[in-house]
């Protein structure tokens, strides 16, 4: 399907742009600050929350050998994932009272489920949609169990191959998905700009007929507006009250203000894509009289040639269409003309000028 139905909402191409606001590790564990991010997040114009549902018990487990130390150059190098884990995690008796506060607020909020325990708890909150980590586009059977819910999926698709989303969207369908939605994403926090080759969106739609947008995990709010030029029909970003107050994600996560103005920039960059049209927009039409045409730029006799010198193409547009500008030259005026008057049909004479007439010889 080329769109998706998120609480009565549509998504895909032809309908408005759905922004995510994603709340992630941005509440620091603090239930007031979580409301706070969803209100803020409401007034800053995100359509939908996300959260992710996982306990460091479901993600990963309690181990300091090498493999489960974080490095590579990321904001979190040196800690074990079951730490960083322990310290981002929503509690998941938050997530039914902040859902009932989103939807009083008239958003949607779902999550990212990392494991069966995390769908099956989603399923008794009535989560209307579920959204693939690009960590866990690999896990085809997270994928399948997903898939079964027959509710809408967004998958991100950050690190992995052609193949690899191939083999994704291949279970999640054969395992009973109808609509499902892919996110391009770099998965690196922050993500460089020159890094996020958002060509890949236009091609990723037509490679699987399904409706794509971007997960952004890049500074600023330009890349979004310019995935939403390419055809992308969610926009999910970070969101914070502060990069201020430290948090795992909040060094790549737009501020409230921010927030508000990349919403705007979507907004207007999805009211400029328009349609293919050669037409005059309406507000083109007063300009209309300001292109050019042809005038008389110097006083001329009743019989005198109608020359380069005389006549010109200038602005404004009363004249002659230019078109016309070789069939005038050479021809007489039919009558005195002043310096400054549009030139029309009936200023010209029938016959041609002679060396006379035209000052020539």
């Amino acid at each position: 399907m080329t769109r998706l139905e998120i609480d009565n909402r549509i998504v895909g191409q032809g309908h408005p742009v759905y922004i995510i606001a994603e709340l992630s590790a941005n509440h620091n564990q603090d239930f007031d600050q979580a409301v706070q991010l969803i209100r803020a997040a409401k007034l800053a114009g995100a359509d939908a929350i996300k959260l992710q549902t996982y306990t460091p018990d479901t993600i990963t487990i309690d181990c300091k050998a090498p493999f489960f130390q974080v490095g590579g150059g990321t904001l979190w190098d040196g800690r074990t994932l079951y730490d960083l884990y322990a310290e981002a995690y929503t509690p998941w008796d938050w997530q039914p009272r902040l859902k009932a506060i989103a939807n009083d607020l008239g958003m949607s909020l779902f999550s990212s489920p990392f494991d069966f325990t995390a769908v099956d708890f989603l399923e008794t909150m009535g989560a209307p949609a579920y959204k693939i980590a690009s960590f866990e586009l690999v896990d085809l059977p997270l994928i399948r169990r997903v898939a079964q819910t027959g509710k809408p999926i967004i998958m991100s698709t950050g690190m992995a191959t052609l193949a690899e989303i191939d083999e994704a969207m291949r279970a999640a369908r054969a395992a009973g998905a109808t609509q499902i939605a892919l996110l391009k994403c770099n998965s690196a926090y922050p993500a460089p700009p020159e890094e996020m080759n958002l060509h890949t969106i236009p091609h990723l739609a037509a490679a699987f007929g399904v409706p794509v947008g971007l997960s952004d995990h890049t500074l600023g709010i330009a890349v979004p507006a310019a995935a939403v030029a390419l055809g992308a029909c969610i926009i999910e970003k970070h969101f914070t009250l502060s990069r201020a107050v430290p948090g795992p994600d909040s060094a790549f996560s737009l501020e409230p203000h921010e927030f508000t103005a990349m919403v705007e920039a979507v907004r207007i960059t999805e009211r400029a894509l328009g349609e293919v049209s050669y037409a005059n927009a309406q507000r083109e039409a007063a300009s209309r009289v300001f292109r050019r045409s042809l005038f008389v730029v110097q006083d001329v006799r009743a019989g005198e040639a109608f020359t380069a010198q005389n006549v010109r193409s200038i602005r404004p547009g009363h004249g002659l269409h230019t078109r016309h500008l070789e069939d005038v030259i050479g021809r007489v005026a039919s009558t005195e003309v002043r310096r400054g008057t549009p030139l029309s049909w009936n200023l010209i004479g029938s016959q041609l000028a002679d060396h006379a007439t035209s000052g020539e010889g």
